[in-house]
């Protein structure tokens, strides 16, 4: 008999997650993320090393409860993400409650797309799919997943009104930047972490960090604006909670968009834009870090920089 492959139980879940109930279906979410947070397995160990970077001045306990309350955020995400997938519009809509789309509307209607800075908070699939309902197409960028599990998860992207360009070294920047310029949409992109050869140094927190270029490197080349968004939770109550069907809302937050340019009218260096955008998202993380889904490293405190330039062949 064979035993299901990876690829099985994410189609699996694809296909039966968006027919669930939704408390049933959160609750063995919250449980999974209470059994992983009990073991204290790796990521929940990094978890905790990262939150504790971006909330300095916490006691043992204060961000152990902090990180159980991460976990159960994470685990919240997992299982919306393969729910939204079977929401309605209507549902999707009651879900999210956004601020800042009056500037980035104007940006689309007079013809520009929008460059976005995202990190690995809140739901990014939902708000993926709240920017394709309200405020037009959107275009991103994702990693390719071994075992079939690529397909599988740019036909969920797709059924979400999501465009996906894969993640190719010396091919996907060229194509973003193609396709980014053939009508107005949105870019929304997941760059909090970036381990490749084109990662920019950032401090965070004041400590030195790795994030990706490519928000600042698209914003500079097609003059599109770059707008950073923070994407957390909210609690929900009476009717929107009853619109929702849930008890969780999503908040997101367009923000005012970074400057690409001096007061003299010269481009900006992709790294001083890249700190900027990171500096107003973890100054928003700071404020909910219990949504910043970062269980992977990304200080260099954590990171072997060496080996890290070797395998650039920077060393």
């Amino acid at each position: 008999m064979r035993l299901p492959t990876s690829t099985d139980l994410y189609a699996w879940a694809w296909r039966i997650a968006p027919r669930l109930p939704e408390w049933p279906a959160q609750a063995a979410g919250a449980v999974a993320a209470d059994v992983t947070w009990l073991l204290h397995t790796d990521g929940v160990k990094q978890l905790e090393r990262n939150l504790a970077r971006i909330r300095p001045g916490l006691s043992a306990r204060e961000l152990r409860r902090l990180s159980r309350a991460g976990m159960r955020s994470y685990m919240r995400y997992f299982v919306e993400a393969f729910q939204v997938a079977g929401f309605s519009r209507e549902k999707v809509l009651a879900r999210v409650r956004p601020t800042g789309v009056p500037a980035v509307a104007e940006v689309l209607t007079r013809g520009d797309s929008v460059v976005m800075a995202l990190g690995h908070s809140g739901n990014w699939d939902l708000a993926g799919a709240w920017a394709a309902y309200d405020l037009g197409p959107v275009l991103t960028v994702a990693e390719k997943l071994p075992d079939g599990l690529y397909e599988q998860f740019v036909a969920f992207r797709n059924s979400l009104g999501i465009e996906i360009v894969p993640l190719e070294d010396g091919n996907t920047f060229r194509t973003l930047l193609r396709r980014a310029g053939e009508r107005p949409q949105v870019v929304p992109l997941l760059s909090d972490r970036d381990l490749t050869r084109h990662g920019v140094e950032v401090q965070i927190a004041g400590l030195p960090a790795r994030v990706a270029a490519g928000p600042a490197a698209l914003s500079l080349a097609t003059g599109f604006p770059l707008v950073p968004v923070d994407v957390h939770y909210e609690r929900l109550r009476g009717e929107q909670r009853r619109a929702a069907g849930s008890r969780w809302g999503l908040v997101i937050r367009l923000l005012p968009a970074i400057a690409t340019h001096d007061e003299s009218g010269q481009r900006r260096g992709v790294q001083e834009i890249t700190q900027d955008w990171v500096d107003v998202l973890m100054a928003a993380y700071a404020q909910h870090p219990q949504d910043w889904h970062m269980l992977q490293k990304v200080f260099h405190a954590d990171l072997d920089m060496e080996r890290l330039a070797r395998s650039h062949g920077e060393g």
